[in-house]
Parts: C-alpha cells; sequence; structure tokens
C-alpha cells in the first residue's frame, strides 16, 4: 500500500477561504499541546499568548506599530508571489531601506531641519529596498539565476553592511563605543499620531497601500496581468505582456514596500541604526502573504494576527519566563499547517494497493 496524490479538478471556494482559519486553529492546538508538554496551564498560556496583546489601549497601539511592517511587505511579497516571481529578500531589502533613509537622518544630523527630512528617508529608503530587489530580477531576467537564491543571500550582504556602518563610519562618537549610530533628530523621525503612544504614520500608510494594492489587483490592467503572467505564462505572452519587464516591476514594488517598513520602523520604535534592526518581519511576512490568500486585504488580517505572536512571546517571555524563540516555533507551526492545508485543498491523497511484481522488486 502507498499514498499518492491526485490533483483535483475543482477546488472548493469556500475551503480556499476557511484554510487560513484551519490553519490558524492547528496552530493554536498544537500551542497548547506544546505547553501542556512544558509542565505550563495551556489555558493561562494561551491567553497571555494571544488575548494580552488586545487586552488595553497601549497593547493596541503596539499592536499596530508590530503589524504595520508585516503589511507593507506582505503586500509587495503576494505581487510578487502572484506573478510567479519568488521574492525571499525581504528582509535584507527592509535592512537596505534602513541603511539608505538613516543616510539621510546621519547627513542632517545637527546641520538642517525642516519638515522635509523624513519623507526625503521614506524616499531614500524605497529607492535603497527597490535597488537592493533589483538584482535577482535583474539575475533571472538577463541569466536565468534563481531569484530565491539571489534574493536570499543578499540578506546576508544587507545585514553585514549595516553592522559594518554602525560600528565604523555611522558609529555615534558620543555612544560609549556602542555599535549604533546617533539618535535621530525629532524632524527625522517617523511622524506619531498621538502625543502619549508608539503608534505613528506608518500605519496610515500601511493602510493606504493595501487599498491600492486591492484597487490595482481588481480594477486595473497591471493587476490583471499579474495575475495572468503568475497563473498562464504562456497566455500572457500571447496578450503581449512582457514577463521580464514584469518581473522587474514586482521586484521594485516588493523591495520598495520593505525599504519604506524599514525605513518607518528605524524612525519610529527605535530611533537610530543598530546592528539589529528586524525580530524577522522580512521572512516573518512570507508567512503573511500566504496566510493571506496573497490578497491584500487578507495580508491586512494576516499581518494582524503574526503581529499579534510577535507580542505574545514578549510577554510570555515576562509572564512565563518562556524563551523568545517559541514565537519562532508559533510561526513555524503556522506556516506548515498554511502549507498543509492548501496541499490537501489542491490534491486529493489516495492509498493505493501496491501490485504483487512491485512488491517482489
Amino acid at each position: 500500500m502507498r499514498l499518492v496524490l491526485s490533483k483535483r479538478e475543482n477546488s472548493s471556494r469556500w475551503m480556499g477561504l476557511l484554510s487560513p482559519l484551519i490553519a490558524v486553529a492547528l496552530t493554536i492546538a498544537s500551542g497548547a499541546v506544546l505547553f501542556a508538554a512544558m509542565g505550563l496551564d495551556p489555558a493561562k498560556a494561551l491567553a497571555i499568548y494571544f488575548l494580552s496583546p488586545i487586552s488595553d489601549t497601549w497593547a493596541l497601539q503596539e499592536l499596530a506599530v508590530k503589524a504595520t511592517p508585516l503589511v507593507l511587505i506582505s503586500v509587495g511579497l503576494s505581487l510578487c508571489y502572484l506573478s510567479n516571481n519568488w521574492n525571499i529578500g525581504a528582509e535584507g531589502q527592509f535592512v537596505m531601506g534602513a541603511i539608505f533613509g538613516g543616510w539621510i537622518a546621519i547627513a542632517t544630523h545637527g546641520v538642517a531641519n525642516g519638515q522635509w527630512v523624513f519623507p526625503a528617508m521614506m524616499l531614500a529608503g524605497m529607492i535603497g529596498g527597490a535597488a537592493l530587489a533589483m538584482i535577482p530580477a535583474i539575475l533571472k531576467t538577463k541569466l536565468s539565476v534563481n531569484e530565491i537564491l539571489t534574493s536570499l543571500m543578499l540578506v546576508y550582504i544587507a545585514e553585514l553592511l549595516l553592522d559594518w556602518l554602525v560600528r565604523g563610519p555611522w558609529r555615534d562618537p558620543k555612544g560609549f563605543n556602542f555599535p549604533q549610530s546617533v539618535m535621530f533628530e525629532a524632524e527625522a523621525q517617523t511622524i506619531r499620531l498621538t502625543s502619549d503612544g508608539r503608534i505613528n504614520i506608518g500605519t496610515l500608510i500601511a493602510l493606504v497601500v493595501v487599498m491600492l494594492a486591492a484597487f490595482l489587483l481588481s480594477r486595473m490592467l497591471k493587476g490583471f496581468e499579474i495575475r495572468l503572467v503568475g497563473e498562464a505564462p504562456r497566455a500572457a505572452r500571447f496578450a503581449g505582456f512582457s514577463q521580464s519587464r514584469l518581473t522587474w516591476t514586482v521586484f521594485a514594488i516588493s523591495g520598495a514596500l520593505a525599504g519604506l517598513a524599514g525605513i518607518i520602523e528605524v524612525g519610529g520604535t527605535m530611533g537610530q541604526l543598530q546592528p539589529t534592526i528586524s525580530p524577522g518581519y522580512g521572512f516573518t511576512a512570507i508567512i503573511v502573504a500566504f496566510l493571506g490568500r496573497l490578497n491584500p486585504i487578507g495580508c491586512l488580517i494576516a499581518g494582524v494576527f503574526l503581529a499579534i505572536t510577535f507580542i505574545g512571546g514578549e510577554n510570555a517571555q515576562i509572564a512565563l519566563r518562556l524563551p523568545l524563540d517559541v514565537t519562532r516555533v508559533f510561526q513555524g507551526l503556522l506556516l506548515f499547517f498554511v502549507l498543509a492545508c492548501d496541499a490537501f485543498l489542491i490534491y486529493r491523497v489516495r492509498l493505493v494497493r501496491t501490485a504483487p511484481q512491485e512488491q517482489s522488486a
């Protein structure tokens, strides 16, 4: 007897919508088993992990701050994945956006003042992220190099570049030799929406990006081109669409949004450049994109849920003395169940009896 996967002729639309919810439920159930195995009360642990991040106004503001980069990056990644381009290097593009935008803040530190500084930083961050993303796009279209490998390897280049800058030429001379840049001036920090909280204009930008991406995919010719190239590249060529130009476009948009998220994060929650500026937003956004079914509105909802796991993990560190790696376990389980549910949605599992001659062989 052996298991065989056969592709379904028609997949249920309702099951496609329910699949992410099933994956979330299975992740929570697995988390309960994990906590029980660690000798903790599963109900209490899950409440700290998933309910405490939405328990009060301050927690909701923190949730918005954590969700903003996830939503921005995942929307860009969804455009890539819909067009069958696999950008795995959003983490590096996030870092490169922070480097480019941070350069504006450092260059104008104590020299220039004005409301133009942070918009210039956002523009520079988008350029930095897009420039790094264009490298795997060009290598793919010109030399047929696998974009998964190149985009992933560029993450290490961006991270090491940031590490060298904050330990060398950009290190704060008054920072007691710590590897960090100077604190950004007030004009170089992300505009806050409240005077007594951490929520900033990045949250509004993320919502605008979600609406624009949803309009692009549903109402514009470019959105139709993205879906057609991803689903039927041969038909797209007959329709006159250029797969190479579209690859450059979606990689540039994806990188620009990741870079924008990078400078919003650095200018908002940190206020300076440090060797480590991301808890893994670029990689987590891949889970967000697939959990959101590569739909901008879905990415918004999934981004909020994954942000809850980040904050819940931090709360669990304090209340339950759990390592932060438990957060990564939750995110890994979620990705596993999302992919597993999609596999069963597309394929039917059949048990096939092995023929006698096959058994003897």
